[in-house]
């Protein structure tokens, strides 16, 4: 597979050659027809450096942060493009694809604060988490696949404030996902993933599929919670951080924490989405 993405990295290295020289205008385009699915892959005159696209669809799995596991529900996309630096690049189309994850327990098993569901009822205190980029990912083409995470904590109601995030720009969770075994700091045991199914797509023998893959981490640290405000009557903000990191055991050092992620990876030269 190695030897296989070399040399399609290589063509399309000549290939955005040629291709720079002939942009004038810097402006985005749209994907060839077929390759639609692709449209988070900055163009050449977005990045001239990006030699392939990918589209990754996380179908399951977990995360877990201190106490708190969130069990990865409904799929999470991730796309951009690379090239020979394997730094990932995304068109405003891409990046990660904000999905609410369910969080077990709600605002009530995050706060501790019980009484809230006497003036909001318990219905309102669901409590999402949505992964967000939080710096520049590798590739997803050979792990260990790097990637700079925060976690922002919202709830339909406003009850946590908008900005209550785990993790930030600054201070990322990092990600470090591989599909052999782990070996994590203690009190964490080493779990195994599984590597792809590597295939050719039957519609369009261009595309490498990356089927099944089983992306797995549990050697990461998490920081506390930042920004998250209880705002009582309406104009009195609280903040409520504090309260957040006892009950959800942040900020957790690494041997504390796991991520699974079970996902399907499209790849395609660039030149083929753009010619």
């Amino acid at each position: 597979m190695s030897k296989r993405f070399a040399a399609l990295l290589s063509i399309a290295g000549a290939t955005m050659a040629v291709l720079a020289l002939m942009v004038s205008v810097a402006e985005a385009r749209t994907p060839a027809p077929g390759y639609s699915q692709f449209a988070g892959c900055p163009s050449p005159e977005e990045k001239a450096e990006v030699e392939a696209c990918f589209k990754t669809v996380i179908k399951s799995g977990n995360f877990k942060m201190g106490s708190k596991n969130v069990p990865i529900e409904k799929a999470i996309t991730w796309s951009g493009g690379w090239g020979a630096a394997l730094k990932v690049y995304n068109s405003p189309a891409g990046g990660l694809s904000k999905v609410k994850e369910k969080v077990p327990g709600g605002i009530i098993g995050l706060t501790g604060l019980t009484w809230l569901a006497e003036f909001l009822g318990i219905e309102a205190l669901t409590l999402y988490a949505t992964t967000e980029l939080a710096g520049t990912p590798s590739a997803p083409l050979q792990p260990p696949i790097e990637l700079p995470i925060k976690v922002h904590l919202e709830n339909s109601t406003g009850v946590l404030g908008p900005s209550c995030y785990v993790g930030s720009n600054s201070n990322p969770i990092k990600l470090n996902l591989i599909t052999g075994t782990t070996n994590p700091p203690p009190p964490n045991k080493p779990i195994t993933g599984a590597d792809p199914v590597l295939s050719i797509s039957p519609e369009n023998e261009n595309i490498i599929l990356l089927s099944n893959g089983k992306f797995v981490d549990n050697s990461f640290a998490a920081p506390g919670a930042s920004g998250c405000v209880l705002t009582l009557f309406g104009f009195i903000p609280i903040s409520i951080n504090g309260l957040v990191n006892s009950q959800s055991g942040l900020p957790s050092a690494a041997g504390n924490n796991e991520t699974t992620q079970v996902a399907d990876t499209e790849v395609v030269e660039s030149r083929f989405v753009y010619p």
